[in-house]
Parts: C-alpha cells; structure tokens; sequence
C-alpha cells in the first residue's frame, strides 16, 4: 500500500510517494523544474494563477506515477502541504474569480494594522493569538473595497491547499489549522472569529466547512482522475500549512518540541499545549495539525526574512566562479570561531517582523583590510544568519518553550556543519538531521487520517536520523562571545 503527498509551493509542485509499511520514500517529482511566475502588477503584490497549481498538479502526478511500476489502486490516500496565508476565490461553480493573493502580497498591511489598533492589540492577540496583520482576512477585506463587483459573485473562500484539494474532490472544505493562519479562528471562543469577520463586514458564510486535518475530507471524482492519472474514489485524508507539515514531518507533535528550517528565510517553529503571544507579536501562533480545543496544540512561529538568501547572494558575488557550497564549507574550517571580528547582520530581505517590522538593511561590520579574507566572508556570513536563529529563539523562549533538541531537514543551510554546530553550542540543545521533505510528511499524514497508521509515533516512526550535532562545552564560550559582539551590534542599529 502506497500514500501520495503534495506539496503546493511558490515556487513548484512536489509530490512523494511513500511505502506505508516501511515509511520509505519511494518516488519524488517536482513541476515545474523552473520556478512558477509571480503576478505583480503592482509594488508589494504577488500573486499566482489557481489553475496553473492545477495543470503543475497533474502533471507532477504523472511524472511521478512513471518512476515506479504500480496500479493507483494501491494508493490509499493523498495528503496536501501548501503555501500558508494565500486567499483563493471561487463562485458557486467552483470556477477561480481571480488570482491568488499568496503570502508574500503586502497589499493588505494597512488595512490589518487599523484593525489591530481599532479593535484593541489585547483582544486580537489574546483571540487570534497574532495581529489581524498582512493574513488572508485582511486580504479579502481588501478584495471586499477594492473590488466589490467580484466581492459579490464569492461563494466560497480558499486557501491554496483547499483550492488542490476541492480540484481533486469537488467539494471545498478548510481546517482549523488553516483558518487560524488566515485569522479566521478566535482561540478564546473555540469558534470563527465573528469579531474580526463583524469588524471587516465580510459574510462568514464563505467560509468552507471545517473537517479535521486528519480526517476524509473528499474522494476523488473522475474528472480529476482523468487528469491526474490516479483511480477513482481515492481519498483526501489531510492537509496543513508548509511549516506545520514540516514539523509533522519532522515528528514535532507534542509540548516543547521544536523543528526549524533554513531556506530563502529561516523558521523556527515550536509547539505548546496553550494558547501564548508574545506582546511586541514578533511571532506567529497558529492551531498545529493535532490542535483541538480540549487538547491544544499550538504552533508558534518566528520566521526570519534574511537567512540563506544573504549566503547565496555572498557566494553569487564573491566566491570564485564553480565554487560549490560544499567548497566553501572546507574554505572555511581553518577560519576561528567569530571569523577574526569580522560580523554581519543578515537583514537585508525586507521588514523582519522579529524586529518590530523594522527593516535595518545587512550590515557588514569590524572589516579589517589586512586580516580578513575571502573566507572570514563566508564564516562570518554563516554565523550571522544562526546568531539571528538564536536571537529568535530567545523571543520564543519567553513563550515557555525549553527544548532539548531542535529537528530539521536535511535543507539548505543545515546542511553546513559549521551553521549546525554554531546553533547547538548557542542553544545548548542537540540538532537533529532528518531524511524527509514536504510532500514525504503530507503522505504520512494521509496515513493517520485514513487509518493506516493508529497515531503520530507510528507515521514518523521509520524518520532516518542523517546526523546529530551536540554541543561542545569545549567551544561554547568561544561562540557566546562572538554572539554578544554580533547582539551589541544588532542593538545599535534597531534600538
């Protein structure tokens, strides 16, 4: 028996096949292999066409169905990760009325900061646990003043991972993981924020019915099957955001777990068993995918813009052509800890919302002509993006999470030893490498939704640990005071 996951991102389609007995892995697509176009007709806009996820969706299947010789009779389920905070409409004949305001459209800010400030920073907080903010409310309310001709043909509202799934099942359904990543939950009240709805004028009615992330939430119709190339009547049994999935993935569940990523921007992602905020709303909290009121399960989120965007735009400009990373990894081992005084702040990708929204530009600081090289460069820049993980962390500390291991993906950035070993020593915590991606952990989730597997244990149980880096009390005061420089810098230009 096999299980089938989609991940619905900005930039591609993937999508995994999993043997459900052994957890293995067993095929990986990926459509587009360049990255799908972004929509900006304006500054701060983006936006994607709904129906070509679709086309990528179906096509992506059929790659994959190629790589490995078996009926689609033996697919048991399909579970879906997506972009979060994307607003998808459609009318009553399912049919897309405009394209999708995805997450990194900046269009509804203002609108979300009056809410804030109109209903009271207290009462938003303690209900959504965020600001009203830039999320997918604010999107439509914009939508709603904008353009209210099309406002009035909506019959339902979508995000990203709900528009793939109503294409595979016909009906449109959501979650309370994603309602709340929207700003459509009320923590306080256990129900749709009807305060926030009533304040924004906006019908509660299109909102979808809600079904458990693990559960049935629709079979596949034959349409869709004809365009996919999977069987009829196989079941849709979970979806959530990418940075719930990916902790799912990761086997991040329960109370003082935490899982981090480290791509373009960098996550720190990390569970309690109540509702918390911080009050400077520097962090995100959201219903995880095991959340439910009478056993919560909150997911907080510290997201940080400037993290392997700065260290590739470092190795584009500077390094040598054909330089690999791998390459400047072994450039730098001889480099000391703290890069010979040589620091950068990495916050050169916009508003950092750990930062109050502020967006201080990078920053390269104590350059010295006669002893830096090339490859205190590269020290240096890796060390800045983990001091900005560890200064993160230290916000989501004051929440009440105490970890004493930290999972990730064998991604990106955390596959640089020394970017590892940096974060263990300053966090004092294990950091564990594991085998799996995105559409891997959707598969498995669809696993626990359709019954194959009994709990969370059992779905991430055969999860392969590539490597564990532990902290060295040997090097750990030589990190904290490269730490404390980095800090004193950070506070001189952000206060």
């Amino acid at each position: 028996m096999y299980l089938l996951g989609y991940d619905l991102g900005s930039s591609s389609i993937k999508a995994a096949l999993v043997k459900a007995d052994t957890g293995k892995t067993v095929a990986v697509a990926q459509h587009p292999e360049v990255e799908m176009e972004m929509i900006a007709h304006q500054p701060g806009w983006a936006e994607q066409d709904p129906e070509t996820w679709w086309k990528n969706a179906c096509l992506v299947t059929q790659k994959l169905l190629i790589q490995i010789d078996i009926s689609t009779d033996q697919i048991q389920s399909i579970g879906i990760a997506y972009q979060m905070h994307g607003l998808v409409l459609v009318d009553k004949d399912q049919n897309v009325l405009r394209p999708a305001i995805i997450w990194c459209d900046s269009r509804a800010v203002e609108i979300g900061n009056e809410a804030f400030q109109q209903l009271g920073e207290e009462k938003c907080l303690s209900h959504l646990l965020n600001s009203p903010g830039n999320f997918t409310a604010s999107k439509l309310k914009w939508v709603q003043q904008n353009e209210p001709e099309l406002y009035q043909q909506i019959d339902k509202i979508l995000l990203p991972g709900d528009y793939l799934a109503m294409k595979l099942t016909g009906e449109a359904v959501t979650t309370i993981s994603g309602l709340s990543e929207g700003m459509f939950w009320d923590f306080k009240e256990n129900k749709i924020a009807d305060f926030l709805l009533d304040y924004y004028k906006l019908d509660s009615a299109l909102i979808p019915e809600i079904k458990d992330t693990f559960s049935e939430q629709g079979r596949m119709h034959q349409t869709a099957a004809t365009a996919t190339g999977l069987a009829v009547g196989t079941p849709v049994t979970y979806r959530a955001g990418d940075q719930p999935n990916n902790a799912f993935s990761l086997g991040v569940v329960n109370p003082n777990e935490i899982a981090a990523t480290g791509g373009t921007s960098g996550v720190i992602y990390g569970v309690l068993d109540r509702p918390a905020y911080d009050p400077k709303s520097r962090i995100n909290g959201f219903a995880h995918v095991n959340h439910h009121p009478r056993n919560p399960r909150l997911g907080l989120m510290l997201c940080i813009n400037g993290a392997g965007i700065q260290y590739a735009w470092l190795k584009k400009q500077m390094a040598d052509p054909g330089i690999s990373y791998e390459d400047m990894e072994k450039m730098i081992e001889p480099i000391p800890i703290g890069a010979d005084g040589l620091r950068i702040l990495p916050f050169g990708n916009g508003a950092e919302r750990m930062l109050t929204n502020q967006s201080p530009g990078a920053q390269i600081n104590n350059l010295q002509f006669n002893r830096h090289k090339q490859a205190h460069f590269f020290r240096a820049a890796l060390e800045g993006i983990a001091f900005s993980f560890v200064y993160g962390f230290k916000i989501l500390q004051k929440s009440g999470i105490a970890p004493s291991v930290i999972k990730v993906g064998n991604d990106n950035l955390f596959q640089s030893k020394i970017f590892s070993e940096t974060l263990a020593n300053l966090l004092g915590c294990n950091i564990e490498i594991i085998q799996t991606n995105g559409a891997a952990g959707a598969a498995k989730g669809s696993g626990i939704g359709s019954g194959y597997y009994q709990n969370f244990a059992e779905a991430v149980s055969k999860n392969e640990i590539e490597k564990v880096y532990h902290p060295d009390s040997d090097t750990t005061d030589d990190y904290l005071n490269a730490y404390q420089a980095w800090e004193e810098d950070l506070k001189r230009l952000v206060g």
